[in-house]
């Protein structure tokens, strides 16, 4: 294999990786702006045919344009308020009754202690 070969597949394989993480990422926020299923569904297979339509594309410089603009509209259209899953960090759960400190006793039989 040359040396010029072997730097297309790689240049390709990274392509196929930052599209792969674009769809995923472009995915995902598709389910922040739908409130139903239902809405969700649609949206999600129009996301998918933009994506398919440029699969069969072959230049590298022309898939990198298109990678380039897709990110920039991804960017552009993320929703501000994402919906985080409760118990993931930065969700309304995420450490809401952490472990207290060492050093810090609790009392669990407050106002019943024995008044001796």
């Amino acid at each position: 294999m040359s040396t010029a070969s072997a730097a297309y597949l790689a240049r390709r394989a990274a392509q196929k990786e930052r599209v792969r993480i674009l769809y995923r990422r472009a995915l995902k926020d598709t389910l922040n702006w739908a409130v139903h299923r239902h809405l969700f569904y649609q949206d999600a297979s129009n996301l998918r045919e933009k994506f398919d339509a440029n699969k069969d594309v072959e230049d590298i410089n022309i898939i990198d344009k298109l990678i380039a603009d897709g990110e920039a509209s991804y960017n552009k259209w993320r929703h501000p308020d994402p919906y985080i899953v409760p118990w993931a960090p930065g969700g309304t759960k995420f450490t809401r009754n952490p472990t207290p400190p060492s050093g810090i006793e609790i009392i669990y039989n407050y106002g019943r202690e024995d008044n001796d």
